[in-house]
Order: C-alpha cells, then sequence, then structure tokens
C-alpha cells in the first residue's frame, strides 16, 4: 500500500511538471504588452506582415501583443525607438532594408547602429515591387516610358514612401541604368504615394505589387515592370524590369528584431515562434494573397549575415544610382 501511494505521489508530482512545461520554457519571456513597431503609417504590406504576426504570437505568448505604428524621418523615427527601449522582449521592430540598410549610406547621421544597436531575430518575407504608371501617362511598356522620359527630360516625376526607401531606390536606380532625368516626390509611407498616383499628381511608382491590383483591374494604374531580378509568382505576365535593363533589381524585405541586449532566451523563444508562424498554411496564404509577400524567415545568425551583406552591397548600388547622402 505505500509503495502504491509513492507511486501515485510521483505520477501527480511529473503530471504537474509536464502541465507546467510549457510556462518553464517560457519562462524568460516578461509579462506585459508586447508591442511591435512599425515605423511606417499603418496599411500597406508592413502592416499587414506586422498583424498577421501579432495575431498569432499573442496566443504563442499568452499575453497582448500589438502593433506601434511610427512613421517619419524616412523611417528611422520608430526604428531609432526601438533601438533605445528596454532590452526586455517587451519592444520589437518591424524591421525593412530602409532604415536598416538604404539610411546607413544614404544619411550621414543616423540615430542608431543596424548592427550594433539590434538583435535580429529572423527575417520575415520579401515583397516583388512594380513599377505603375498613373493611366494618363502615354506608355503601354518600359521602353515607352524610357523613350517618353527622354523626350521629356525632367518633366516626369517618380513617387515612393519617402527617402531611402526601395521605391525611392529603384526609381533612383532606373533613372541611372536608362540614362534618364526623373524628379523624385518623397511621401510619408506608401498609401499617400499610391493616393496621389491614382490620383495623377504624380507619374510614377514603384510599389508592392498587391496593393496596386484593384487599380490595374479598374484601369486607373499600369503596370510597367517587376524590381525582382525575374518575373515574379504573383504576375507573371508583368515583364521584370531586367528584360529591358539587364542587372536591374531592389529587394524589400521585413525582418524581426529586438534592442541590442535582449537575453539570448528570449530571442531564441521569439524566433522559434516567428518562424513556426511563418510556416502555417493559412499566414502563408494571407501573406501572399493580400501582399504578394514570399514568406522565408531565418535564423538570428542568418539575418544578421542579410544586414551586413546588403549595407556595403547597397552602398554601391546608391552610388550607381547617383543617389548622395543627406
Amino acid at each position: 500500500m505505500k509503495s502504491m501511494k509513492i507511486a501515485v505521489a510521483l505520477a501527480v508530482l511529473a503530471g504537474a511538471w509536464l502541465h507546467s512545461a510549457p510556462a518553464l520554457a517560457q519562462a524568460p519571456y516578461p509579462s506585459g504588452t508586447v508591442r511591435i513597431v512599425v515605423p511606417y503609417p499603418a496599411g500597406g504590406a508592413a502592416g499587414l506582415v506586422a498583424l498577421t504576426l501579432a495575431e498569432k504570437l499573442k496566443d504563442a505568448l499568452g499575453q497582448p501583443v500589438i502593433v506601434d505604428n511610427r512613421p517619419g524621418g524616412a523611417a528611422n523615427l520608430g526604428t531609432d525607438l526601438v533601438a533605445k527601449s528596454a532590452p526586455d522582449g517587451l519592444t520589437l521592430l518591424l524591421g525593412t532594408n530602409g532604415p536598416l540598410v538604404i539610411n546607413v549610406s544614404l544619411m550621414k547621421k543616423l540615430p542608431f547602429d543596424p548592427l550594433r544597436d539590434f538583435a535580429p531575430i529572423s527575417y520575415l518575407a520579401a515583397i516583388p515591387l512594380v513599377l505603375v504608371t498613373h493611366a494618363g501617362v502615354p506608355a503601354d511598356d518600359l521602353k515607352d516610358l524610357i523613350a517618353l522620359a527622354k523626350a521629356r527630360p525632367g518633366r516626369l516625376n517618380y513617387a515612393s514612401s519617402g527617402d531611402g526607401s526601395g521605391g525611392h531606390l529603384a526609381g533612383a536606380l532606373l533613372a541611372s541604368m536608362a540614362d534618364l532625368a526623373l524628379t523624385h516626390v518623397p511621401y510619408k509611407g506608401a498609401n499617400p504615394a499610391l493616393a496621389d498616383i491614382i490620383g495623377g499628381h504624380v507619374d510614377m511608382l514603384f510599389v508592392g505589387y498587391v496593393s496596386v491590383i484593384p487599380h490595374l483591374k479598374s484601369g486607373k494604374l499600369k503596370a510597367l515592370g517587376m524590381a525582382t531580378p525575374r518575373r515574379a509568382a504573383i504576375a507573371p505576365e508583368v515583364p521584370a524590369v531586367a528584360e529591358t535593363l539587364p542587372g536591374f533589381a531592389i529587394d524589400s524585405w521585413y525582418g524581426l528584431l529586438a534592442p541590442a541586449g535582449t537575453p539570448p532566451a528570449t530571442i531564441a523563444l521569439l524566433h522559434r515562434e516567428a518562424t513556426r508562424i511563418l510556416r502555417l498554411p493559412d499566414v502563408r496564404e494571407k501573406l501572399f494573397v493580400q501582399g504578394g509577400l514570399e514568406h522565408v524567415g531565418s535564423t538570428p545568425e542568418e539575418f544578421s549575415a542579410t544586414l551586413r551583406r546588403e549595407i556595403p552591397q547597397y552602398a554601391r548600388i546608391l552610388k550607381i544610382a547617383g543617389v548622395k547622402g543627406e
């Protein structure tokens, strides 16, 4: 009888330990509301990625996860906010290659160091950019547009979501490679830039493909080329700009980062959950259908290597495109 009681007690203890194991595994994560800072206005592909991640992450962590949009300063404002936040896992960054890669060369004084001030968690997804024009621009393909711009030097302009954004760099690279005189018109985010090209206030724009599908169908905009190295899976009927200008390619990606000094156990937990979430069928479909996003996922080390590789790579592209630092 005594041995049976001991066995029952051990079984109860074992069950209690197994029940508490997930909580123990998440013990390094602090309690409180987790916020994912997006350095752009609400909406757009950045918002889609952040909101999708936040929705799934709150269930995984068992605590609130919100999206905090902090646009401004060519995406430096929100990025710097996270760089200077407490490294406790409660403030995260939905980072892009604008502030983390391009701005390093574009701006002489950044308030943060992308390599020193952040702990990369995972490269999340990449979005195909498309070159669109207002319906009133008399060009049906990229060759037509180049001929038009040459005939009207300095009179055509291109919008972007801000200085140093993928759209800015793509437009500058297009102008450089095709030897065009184009005027850059920066906006505070992709949505106001898109609104103005639909309204006919600007001529062209490199923007995430899915965001313009309704306007392509309505005839308000025309798609002339993808900024991807090859035709994109989301729009195989649209030629790549590289088919006319070999070597043309501009990426626009999203990644998850924490402030430097965040405990390794917290980074590991966030990495595990973020990559698990990216593999969920409903998430994969949502990101592709609504954003045309190719979901990648990576280890923190791979993401860090991406930053180290792309900073000098884009410095060279900026030089080729003739974009000077400010």
